[in-house]
């Protein structure tokens, strides 16, 4: 905490730099607001050939997948910049971190900054807000506190998905799209209802993994309905033990990786 404001000093120079050319800025907002848009869209394509989606109509489903593309935005606002991790490796760019005086990640995450991510939040909030009103969620005080607890735990845990990734770049540095088959296949994969999949990929990825809990259970509380798969109900609050075990395995693996580190040798 006492390195905050260095921190914040960093990010503010990106987001000066960035917003010196208004109209590439601009350009480059609505660009990222439609990449979001293009993935509630694609929810609407597969309603056109059937009236339920796992179990759950169109409705229903948008619920989950504002929740997950939501989550998911503030994820890629916060840490997306850190899958360039491989690019610093190569490039021995990484080496100039390690030197100063401060933690190598925050550095990467408030370096790098990119402020036209906040065009993907603000459609994910606004998609989220006009799901509750469609599926006349009631705000009751439960609801209102899994509104606000199930994007941010969603989003911590797939910022752990982003750090855990990018270590893999200590060890194989072309390992980009590896790990972006986790993070924006987990993304794609959290935005359907997991009655969608079936047998060991629904175990593996929806369990296993962890993407169930996400948007999934906790969309099902929000829409006051019980699970097709027999899930308790409690499991939609899970969503804080799931997120903290996440950052705890990306933590490791990010100091394991930090460790392993040997320079470029140039």
């Amino acid at each position: 905490m006492a390195d905050l404001p260095v921190y914040l000093h960093l990010m503010r120079a990106q987001v000066r730099a960035q917003a010196q050319y208004r109209l590439s800025f601009l350009v480059d907002v609505t660009c990222a607001t439609l990449f979001t848009t293009l993935d509630l869209l694609a929810l609407l394509v597969l309603f056109r050939v059937t009236r339920a989606l796992g179990g759950f109509n169109l409705r229903e489903a948008f619920l989950i997948t504002a929740l997950a593309s939501f989550s998911f935005a503030l994820s890629d606002l916060s840490a997306g910049n850190v899958e360039r991790l491989g690019q610093y490796v190569r490039t021995g760019l990484l080496d100039a971190l390690l030197v100063r005086p401060r933690a190598v990640l925050p550095q990467l995450l408030f370096t790098d900054f990119t402020l036209r991510r906040v065009g993907q939040v603000a459609q994910g909030a606004v998609a989220l807000a006009l799901a509750c009103q469609l599926n006349h969620v009631r705000y009751t005080p439960a609801h209102l506190a899994l509104l606000v607890l199930a994007p941010i735990c969603g989003a911590l845990f797939f910022i752990s998905l982003f750090v855990a990734g990018a270590t893999v770049a200590f060890y194989w540095i072309d390992s980009g799209e590896l790990a972006n088959s986790f993070t924006y296949g987990g993304r794609t994969f959290a935005q359907y209802p997991i009655t969608v999949y079936s047998g060991l990929f629904r175990r593996v990825f929806a369990y296993g993994l962890g993407f169930a809990f996400v948007a999934y259970y906790p969309g099902l509380l929000l829409l006051d309905r019980p699970d097709p798969l027999g899930g308790p109900a409690w499991l939609g609050w899970t969503g804080p033990a799931v997120a903290a075990l996440a950052a705890t395995l990306a933590t490791l693996a990010w100091r394991t990786g930090i460790r392993h580190y040997r320079s470029t040798g140039s």
